[in-house]
């Protein structure tokens, strides 16, 4: 039983090390002090979330509609951050997104690597803990199907 406790104490310290290095970078300091702001994180979870094969797109109906209306206006930013949205704290961050998802794509396996994505671009980029990634698939993409936001607004 006694290796079976140190192992565990092995295990708990390995892991405490690299949340001591994230608490650090956004600790104050008698240099200052670094604050994320929430549309960094925001846009850091869009990219990351439409880098994953299987997903065909941000944002749900009337989401995808705003963001194809801001993208035709000049200086209005981009619909990388249509669908997303976020909760930042000083140490952590929670995300919630709405996706649409290829047809014929395993919607389980793209959540997967959807969090997996998030997450670690999140942690790694920002020092940030990731509490939780919220995802709502909320339609699958047809290729071929046109869509009716598209030919409204064109």
């Amino acid at each position: 039983m006694a290796q079976d406790g140190e192992s565990r104490n092995a295990a708990t310290t390995t892991k405490a090390v690299p949340k001591q290095q994230k608490a650090q970078l956004n600790e104050d300091d008698s240099t200052g002090k670094t604050t994320i702001a929430s549309a960094v994180v925001q846009k850091i979870a869009g990219i990351s979330t439409q880098e994953v094969s299987g997903v065909y797109q941000l944002g749900g109906d009337v989401a995808r509609t705003i963001g194809a209306i801001r993208e035709r206006i000049p200086g209005s930013g981009t619909a990388s951050t249509s669908g997303v949205s976020v909760e930042v704290g000083e140490k952590q961050a929670a995300i919630d997104l709405d996706v649409v998802v290829e047809y014929g794509a395993r919607i389980v396996d793209v959540a997967r690597a959807i969090r997996r994505n998030v997450i670690t671009n999140i942690e790694q980029l920002t020092g940030l803990e990731v509490m939780e990634v919220n995802i709502e698939v909320n339609d699958v993409h047809i290729p071929g199907e046109e869509e009716e936001t598209t030919s409204r607004v064109e």
